[in-house]
């Protein structure tokens, strides 16, 4: 039987239900009936429960859906979406370039095509780190490097040398097992945080900066494939086919609206933007409300706005973050999260007490994807590594949830920091030789000097 991942009625109900009561709704009455009818529980690691239901449970469970989403929010007010509503809110939000710029960040040149490559690599090295340990958890990523020798880690996850029981108690992630282990890599296999910026690359190629919501929904019916969409990406693609039109692609029977998805997405938008915080912010909102609201939303926005930072060329990881942090809302989740990360990386010495706290506090009430664990924990990673690049995507995977996303955003990062692809160690960058697999357009195959030369040319286009 056919069980399709991360569309089914039966298993979004259960995500709606702990969305819910994340982004200040009270679901009790409907979860009271979707118990009372014997629904089951949201799939906790994969996007499909394993069996089907009755079809009384689905037509139930797309009700049920429909009545979370015309629940009422207490944080509504503080959490909008609407671009205008948000920039009300960030009582810092960045002034143009020239005006009022920080000073860590006044003066410095816009990156050129060599400091581009380094963040190309440097988010196809931190993706690779982590795709073997994608949906892990904590413990079992910790184990596995340990066995290898490889804790803290400094390199590229292995086989060799881990006893046969603790690779069946937690087996690699099954798609990334062939091709991303140390003793496997090729150059840089196909992965979804990679074919986002190419989507981006090409959305800019054909619109320019000014592109619009519509054009992102226009490119994706025409460039992504449906099956390598996940989540809010898959959800957003589904409703497109319905005759839906953004921004209501979000909301509509999308529980995934505050996942990561728009996070892994918002390189571009930096990248094309240096030195202008706000500018990326605005561009990665534009991509973003397709598919995600409020927080999902925010997470892309402060990553674009922290990469347009590391733009200018400064060295300065800790400006870059504060300057992502003013496109925040004051009083957001996502605010709070990034706050208290910060600060806990600022004053701990060991990041495994970092990681161990950051689970604490979100591991039970969110969803290994969910934008603020991960947004807070990639913020976390290059605070305490200092922006270095091994220890940012070291840290960054290290942390577990969702390993890879936060794998190449945190080497994204740091590899702009470091300003050139010979500053980022051999031993990440020899094994990706200078290929990438994709199936967005004419990309597959092409190399990571190539795609810098590509991205140089729309940052500096007038």
């Amino acid at each position: 039987m056919l069980r399709l991942t991360w569309v089914q009625p039966e298993d979004l109900l259960g995500h709606e239900l702990r969305q819910a009561r994340l982004d200040g709704r009270e679901p009790s009455a409907v979860e009271a009936r979707w118990r009372a009818a014997g629904g089951p529980d949201a799939p906790e690691r994969a996007g499909a429960s394993p069996h089907g239901v009755s079809r009384y449970l689905r037509l139930l469970a797309e009700d049920l859906l429909d009545e979370l989403a015309d629940l009422p929010s207490r944080l509504s007010e503080y959490e909008p979406t609407d671009l205008e509503r948000i920039k009300a809110l960030c009582p810092d939000w960045p002034a143009p370039p020239g005006g009022g710029t920080p000073p860590a960040l006044r003066s410095a040149p816009s990156p050129g095509p060599a400091a581009l490559e380094a963040a190309w690599l440097g988010r196809a090295i931190g993706c690779l780190l982590g795709k073997p340990v994608e949906k892990l958890p904590l413990d079992g990523i910790r184990a596995l490097a340990r066995a290898a020798g490889n804790w803290p880690l400094t390199g590229y996850f292995t086989a060799k040398g881990v006893p046969r029981e603790l690779l069946d108690a937690h087996p690699w992630n099954r798609r990334s097992a062939a091709t991303s282990l140390a003793e496997n890599i090729d150059g840089m296999p196909e992965d979804d945080d990679l074919d986002y910026p190419l989507l981006n690359l090409l959305l800019l190629r054909r619109h320019g900066r000014d592109f619009t919501t519509g054009d992102v929904a226009r490119l994706w019916l025409e460039e992504l494939p449906p099956g390598r969409t996940f989540t809010a990406e898959r959800l957003a693609h589904r409703n497109l086919l319905t005759g839906i039109e953004p921004p209501h692609t979000a909301r509509h029977r999308n529980p995934f609206r505050e996942w990561i998805g728009a996070l892994i997405r918002a390189d571009m938008h930096g990248w094309t933007n240096p030195g202008d915080p706000a500018a990326a912010a605005a561009q990665a909102h534009r991509d973003a409300v397709l598919t995600h609201t409020a927080n999902g939303v925010y997470a892309a926005m402060f990553t674009a706005a922290v990469i347009a930072a590391a733009g200018t060329g400064t060295r300065d990881v800790h400006a870059c973050l504060r300057a992502g942090r003013t496109v925040v809302p004051a009083r957001s989740r996502l605010a709070a999260a990034l706050d208290h990360a910060v600060h806990l990386a600022t004053v701990t010495r060991d990041f495994d007490d970092v990681v161990d706290e950051l689970h604490a506090v979100y591991s039970p009430a969110h969803h290994w994807v969910h934008a603020l664990p991960n947004t807070a924990l990639i913020a976390a990673a290059l605070t305490h590594a200092d922006g270095d690049f091994t220890g940012s995507v070291c840290r960054a995977v290290s942390g577990g949830w969702d390993t890879d996303s936060n794998g190449a955003t945190a080497g994204s990062i740091a590899g702009l920091l470091a300003g050139t692809p010979a500053a980022l160690p051999d031993r990440w960058r020899a094994p990706l030789k200078n290929r990438l697999a994709t199936t967005v357009a004419d990309f597959d195959g092409t190399g990571f000097d190539t795609l810098a030369h590509l991205t140089h040319l729309e940052a500096t286009r007038s």
